[in-house]
Formats: structure tokens, C-alpha cells, sequence
């Protein structure tokens, strides 16, 4: 094998590894992005004087 094909070969892999590591940093942080969107949903759907009392008619 010659040094050009080689490198040539290196230079992809090196290449192909460095883009599955953007992607999938950049899915990890919209993770995040929508967790915290969820979370923050919710915090706003939370209302404690709902629910906290019963009325049953027999």
C-alpha cells in the first residue's frame, strides 16, 4: 500500500469520525433544548388548587 492511499484513507476516517461527533453533539443539545421546553411546559400547566378536594353525590 502506498503513502498517499494511505493517508488518503486516514484523512476520510479522520473526516467521518469528526462528523458523528458534531452529530451527535448537536442531538444531544437538542435534547436538552427540548427537556428544558418540557420541563418549563409543565412547570407553567402545574395549578394546586385543582384537585385537592373530592365531591361525591350517592
Amino acid at each position: 500500500m502506498d503513502i498517499t492511499a494511505l493517508s488518503t484513507g486516514m484523512s476520510q476516517a479522520s473526516l467521518a469520525q469528526a462528523a458523528s461527533f458534531k452529530v451527535a453533539t448537536m442531538a444531544k443539545d437538542q435534547a436538552n433544548e427540548q427537556g428544558q421546553a418540557l420541563i418549563q411546559m409543565m412547570e407553567k400547566s402545574v395549578q394546586p388548587h385543582l384537585g385537592g378536594q373530592l365531591d361525591i353525590r350517592v
